[in-house]
């Protein structure tokens, strides 16, 4: 197969937003050329925790979550594999009953968007979920959401995409972007040069730095999220479970993987760099995290850590993605700064840009994530969000 050096559409980055953007172009017949640093899926979008939730999401989330939600259902019919997806539901815990009063609020309110959450009392928590800490009084169960292995989503995302005429590029470095009358162009460290009229930018926590080179600078702070996961114990727990928490220490969730080990993240992140890529697991977190475990599932804190890990992750003030076309440069498009949770929407966030790539619009409502909100004041949270992956 030949290499084309332009093609309707260039992709910057191949996380699971570039990947499955790639993917969705091509099945509405775009010719696409991704490029990738690395490897496709080996960043953010590789090393998350796995969550694939809607609920906890800011509202104007839902519309592209609940998209994401009908393709998570649908991937082992457009990739051929599953990701090893779980649909046994995500569950939100709260301590006290000011986290149990906003549960109530945010399952009022998303009903209004197609997300029906079903709230548990302090008895029905203790007869489903027998291993959560007597200080969860309440619960709010998303029974059709659950968990999946990020490490396959992403490059199963690339694989097809490629399958479908994709041209995917890894371990090419763009060291300069522009804009050439009407084509924009990307300069790569080994030399070559691709072109293409139209021009996505998904690169994440590297995002940042490519939409200033277009004049349109944001407010983006790199952090580590912190993960870890314990020897296998048998199979118990089901959902992805979470905490209703409103500071990030309490912040703690879990999932159990069907070989029975515990995969854990939250209470903490790491200061990060993206030149070079670092992001460290810091101890005092994976403490923390044993710490709030000991509350919300004791049975776990009795079992041993394996391994620990992070990732480079790109962070908004608002906590809302970059997402739709540049406000000053026509054909750019960006889809970065998804603040830790983002694994979930990213099928969603491809076959929404790729519509609107394609066609010039989208259903999916976008505005509150477009770039040029960071144009005016600063901006500020409007809903309920959590920072679950």
């Amino acid at each position: 197969m030949s290499n084309p050096t332009k093609a309707d559409v260039l992709i910057i980055g191949g996380g699971i937003m570039g990947a499955s953007t790639a993917f969705f172009l091509r099945q509405r017949g775009v010719s696409v050329i991704l490029l990738e640093r690395w490897l496709v899926g080996q960043q953010a979008s590789g090393v998350n925790f796995g969550n694939v939730r809607r609920q906890g999401r800011f509202l104007s989330q839902l519309p592209l979550s609940n998209r994401a939600h009908k393709v998570w259902l649908r991937l082992p019919e457009l990739l051929g594999e599953d990701a090893e997806l779980v649909r046994a539901g995500h569950l939100r815990c709260a301590y006290g009953q000011e986290g149990a009063d906003r549960m109530e609020v945010y399952a009022r309110e998303a009903r209004e968007y197609g997300l029906n959450l079903e709230l548990l009392s302090t008895a029905a928590l203790r007869s489903r979920y027998p291993f959560l800490g007597n200080e969860v009084i309440a619960g709010s169960l998303s029974a059709e959401d659950g968990h999946a292995n990020p490490r396959l989503a992403a490059p199963a995302f690339g694989r097809a995409a490629a399958r479908a005429g994709a041209h995917i590029h890894e371990n090419t470095e763009v060291t300069s972007l522009s804009k050439d009358g009407a084509d924009f162009r990307a300069v790569c460290a080994d030399g070559r040069e691709f072109t293409a009229p139209v021009m996505l930018v998904s690169s994440g926590a590297w995002g940042a730095k490519m939409a200033a080179r277009f004049d349109e600078p944001v407010p983006l702070v790199v952090r580590g999220p912190q993960m870890a996961v314990t020897e296998p114990m048998p199979y118990i727990v089901g959902p992805s479970i979470g905490v209703a928490a409103t500071t990030l220490e309490e912040t703690l969730y879990f999932r159990q993987v069907k070989r029975g080990n515990i995969v854990m993240g939250g209470c903490g992140r790491s200061n990060s760099t993206t030149e070079p890529r670092t992001a460290p697991v810091l101890p005092e977190h994976t403490l923390t995290q044993f710490k709030q475990m000991a509350r919300l599932a004791p049975v776990v804190t009795k079992l041993n850590i394996i391994r620990v890990w992070s990732g480079v992750e790109g962070y908004m003030p608002d906590d809302l993605p970059v997402m739709g076309p540049s406000a000053t440069t026509p054909g750019l498009h960006y889809a970065f700064g998804f603040c830790g949770a983002g694994f979930q929407i990213g099928p969603g966030v491809g076959e929404t840009m790729a519509e609107l790539i394609a066609t010039g619009a989208t259903d999916t409502p976008i505005a509150p994530f477009s770039i040029g909100r960071y144009a005016t004041p600063a901006h500020a949270p409007t809903a309920h969000a959590t920072t679950q992956t």
